[in-house]
This record gives structure tokens, sequence and C-alpha cells, in this order.
């Protein structure tokens, strides 16, 4: 019994420091093959190159409403897989919806250098939010923040510091730790954890109009810990259940529902005080 007792801890030892050592591996999902032209996926769509306070030069998409001027502009931050070309369809779609988008990628995504982390990210969608603001003259107050996944971390991080006018958190979890805990019942994740990404911790001290979607089929982010992200939120918060949708389906990547969330955060960030 003794020597079994002293295997399973050899066990347990190995899979922890395995974890600690690979951790960024199994959160991070770069498509680092390089990206088409954006108007060759999006018809108007603009080729952009962003510049991180650390000097990295980031590929971006800009895209312009279908026509006419930008009902609001959405800065979008994705999760944690894929790259910009993945979400076309979702900026092909607000921009027939009269919205503007900026669809970036993180470090190490989309054919970009460098490798992904919490601190990187956060100078990405730095980078991001400039490029909108100090060179395309977008008004903080016609600008909103539309976090996917992983994303979500990424733009509420951003909002504590750069309030937009509005949030919109698809499949937010309350922090990393927790989605591991999740999926990793047997392990110490907190203990283990470089990033965090403390999702509800940022919404809690964010005062602007929310709209928290998720679906109810999500076994990536638990529906659970979406909701307990909408409980938290300080703003005025509406939260858009998506009956039987999981964590990467299509609905969960455009199309009416995500349009209909979209819009309708907007008028309320215009309505806001």
């Amino acid at each position: 019994m003794i020597r079994v007792g002293i295997v399973a801890l050899v066990v347990i030892a190995l899979l922890v420091a395995a974890v600690w050592v690979l951790q960024r591996r199994l959160i991070y999902y770069p498509d680092n093959s390089p990206v088409p032209p954006a108007d060759r996926l999006i018809t108007g769509a603009e080729d952009v190159t962003l510049t991180t306070s650390d000097g990295l030069e980031l590929g971006a998409w800009y895209v312009p409403p279908a026509s006419g001027d930008p009902r609001m502009t959405v800065l979008v931050a994705a999760g944690n897989a894929g790259n910009r070309a993945d979400r076309a369809l979702l900026a092909s779609d607000l921009a027939a919806a009269g919205f503007a988008t900026l669809l970036f990628d993180y470090h190490g995504y989309g054919g970009n250098p460098g490798h992904p982390g919490e601190d990187g990210l956060a100078l990405d969608v730095r980078a991001a939010r400039r490029h909108l603001v100090d060179e395309r003259r977008v008004p903080p107050e016609r600008l909103l923040y539309f976090g996917e996944s992983l994303g979500t971390g990424v733009v509420t991080e951003l909002a504590t510091q750069h309030p937009p006018a509005g949030l919109l958190l698809r499949s937010p979890f309350v922090d990393l730790a927790s989605v591991g805990a999740a999926h990793y019942p047997f392990l110490p994740v907190r203990l283990l954890l470089r990033d965090r990404f403390p999702v509800a911790e940022y919404v809690a001290r964010i005062d602007v109009p929310t709209t928290v979607v998720y679906g109810t089929a999500d076994i990536v982010v638990p529906p659970d810990q979406s909701a307990r992200v909408a409980d938290a939120a300080r703003g005025p918060v509406e939260t858009v259940v998506l009956a039987g949708a999981g964590h990467n389906d299509d609905v969960m990547f455009g199309g009416a529902e995500i349009v209909r969330a979209t819009a309708d955060l907007a008028a309320r960030a215009l309505r806001a005080p």
C-alpha cells in the first residue's frame, strides 16, 4: 500500500509539473498561418497594422459599415483559438447592420510575432483601441467592446482603465481558474495558473451598459459562470441566453442573435446618461 501511495504521489507530482510548464499551450491555441487580405473575405475591409507599446506589429482588419456612417464602432477581442479570418462573418453581419468593426490578432496569432499571455494581450487590445480613438477619431462614447470567451477577460481589463460606451461579453467566465477547475477538478488549478483573467472582478468595477450572451449547451465555459458574471456586473446588464447553443456553434460567431444583442446594447449606450 505504501508503494502504491508513493507511485500515486509521483504521478500527481509529474502531472502538476507538466501543467505548470505547458499551461499556456493548454490555454492558447493560435492559428499562426498567414491571413488573407481583408477585402478578399469582407467587401470594403482594410488591412491595418497596429503597434503595441513594446514595439510589436500586429495584423488587424478595419471593417466599415456597409453604407453610411457607423452607428457605433465595435472593438472585437477574440477567444483563444483561430485568427481574425474566423471572425469575418461577425464583422460582415455587423457591417450590414451599420456598425464599423476592428478585428485584430493577439501576440502569436494570425502571423503576428510573439507568444500569447495575459500581459501581452493587454498590450494588444490597447494598441487596437489607440488605432480607433487616435487614428480613426472614434469618440469613446461611440465605441463598444465585444469580448469572446477568453476575450472577455481582455476587454473587461481594458474597460477598467478605458471605459467604453457599452460592453458585450460572449461566453464569459468568472475567472480562468474557475474554468480550469471545472475541467480539471483533481488539480490545484488556482495555485498553478500564471494567467488569471478575473472577469467577474473586473465587471464589478465597470459602470457601463453590459450585455452577457451565452449558450445553454456550452461545455467549454459552464453556463452558470456566464450567469455569475452577469450578476456581478456593476452597470445595467442584460442577458441573452441562446437555448441549445454550444461554445463554438455558428450562432455564437455571427447571425441575427449576436447582431440584435449588439444593436440593443448600442441603443442602451446611446441612451445612457
